[in-house]
Order: C-alpha cells, then structure tokens, then sequence
C-alpha cells in the first residue's frame, strides 16, 4: 500500500470509531507499505484514558511482531499524535509519523492537547498540576541494580 492508501484507512477507522462510540483517531503502523497494525480511540468503550488509536495499535504492532521495538516501521494517525501518544511512538522507535489532522483541528473539537505541549514546556513550580519530587535516595536503589545489572534487556 501507498502512504495515501494508509493515511486513508488511519481516516477511515477514525470515522468508524466515531459511529461505534469511540474518540474520532484512528491510527496504521506499517512496515514496508503493509499493515501490521490498525486501531482507533477506545477511551470511553474502555474506560481507560490511555486508549488512544496510537498507543492502542502500537500494543497491537508489538503483540504481532513479539518486540517493542517497531524500527523499521512508520504510523499514519488521522490527528497530530497528543504528547503521551507522540512518547510512546518515541519509546517504541517508530521510524516516521505521518499526520493528517492537526493540534489546532483537535482543539476546535475540544480535545485540548495542546494545553498539555504547553504545560511540558513550563519549569515544574508553573505547571497547573502540583508536582513534587521526595524519597529520591529510596528510589536510586533501583536504578543503581539496573546499573549494575549484567544481563538486562536495555530499551
């Protein structure tokens, strides 16, 4: 398949999601212009704010491919990915992000995104949501064994 073949069904299954009950996304990661996985926006069927049509097919991509290590492979999503979905496209390493909608589009729709880019960008103490840091010397354990660690799988 092409890139407007599969930009073309990322639109389609954001259509389809919004007939079933879901978040208006869709999203396709391909490999080598074949689909390995397709999803839409299941926040509300799922009750579960981390359902997004991106994180939901990077779940699936890694399912089928038995990694989570997507090199190799791009996404098309019918909407500028939100920061949490654009983390884990990053996180799974994704080679490249085609997107139809943008942030600006989804905000005239009420999904704000762009609020949260905003508040990334701010120094902790101006975040609307109170952040604290505390126990870090506890916590460091963990990382000094993952450290030390010989045999991990790094990621």
């Amino acid at each position: 398949m092409d890139k407007r073949e599969l930009m073309g069904r990322a639109i389609e299954l954001s259509i389809e999601s919004v007939r079933n009950g879901g978040g208006p996304f869709g999203a396709v990661i391909a490999r080598n212009g074949e689909i390995l996985a397709e999803a839409s926006n299941s926040v509300t069927i799922d009750n579960d704010p981390t359902a997004h049509a991106e994180v939901n097919a990077i779940r699936r991509a890694t399912r089928k491919l038995g990694s989570f290590d997507l090199s190799g492979c791009e996404i098309y999503t019918s909407c500028e990915p939100c920061p949490m979905c654009l983390g884990a496209i990053y996180w799974s390493h994704i080679d490249k992000i085609y997107y139809a909608n943008n942030r600006k589009d989804a905000a005239e729709i009420g999904f704000d995104d762009d609020f949260i880019y905003q508040e990334i960008a701010l120094p902790l103490e101006q975040r609307k949501k109170p952040i604290e840091a505390f126990m870090r010397s506890e916590a460091l354990v963990a990382f000094e064994k993952w450290k030390a660690k010989d045999d991990k799988t790094e990621y």
